[in-house]
């Protein structure tokens, strides 16, 4: 399960009015079930030289696959069906892990809540359910 969306060399992603770069990927992105479409459109622009066409999936760009994760996600990793992460529910707040279902598209939270990026590092590096 991938998408491919047009990026900016400088940071942010196309958007649908094909002119301006949003710093985030959301549903106003343009974006492509394969690569050959992505390459058509972006063709048509100009400077070219200054855009990429990346692949998004669920590993690298978790939050737009799994709308209710919500908070600043520092790492991710699959374990078979899931992508696990590692997650600041609210800026200042402790960690958490999140477990992301690629079947449902569910969102849980563990409920150790851990301090410092070292407790979570070491969880996050062991987890297993």
């Amino acid at each position: 399960m991938s998408i491919f969306a047009l990026q900016s060399i400088v940071g942010g992603f196309l958007d649908e009015d094909l002119q301006h770069f949003n710093k985030k990927f959301d549903d106003w992105c343009i974006q492509f079930e394969n690569y050959e479409d992505a390459m058509k459109v972006m063709q048509t622009l100009e400077n070219q030289e200054n855009i990429d066409i990346v692949e998004i999936t669920p590993l690298s760009y978790p939050k737009y696959f799994f709308p209710a994760l919500q908070g600043t996600i520092y790492v991710t990793r699959q374990i078979e069906d899931k992508i696990i992460c590692v997650v600041e529910p609210i800026m200042g707040s402790s960690f958490r892990i999140a477990i992301c279902d690629l079947k449902t598209s569910n969102v849980r939270l563990t409920k150790t809540h851990y301090k410092t990026i070292p407790s979570v590092e070491g969880a996050f590096a062991s987890f297993s359910e």
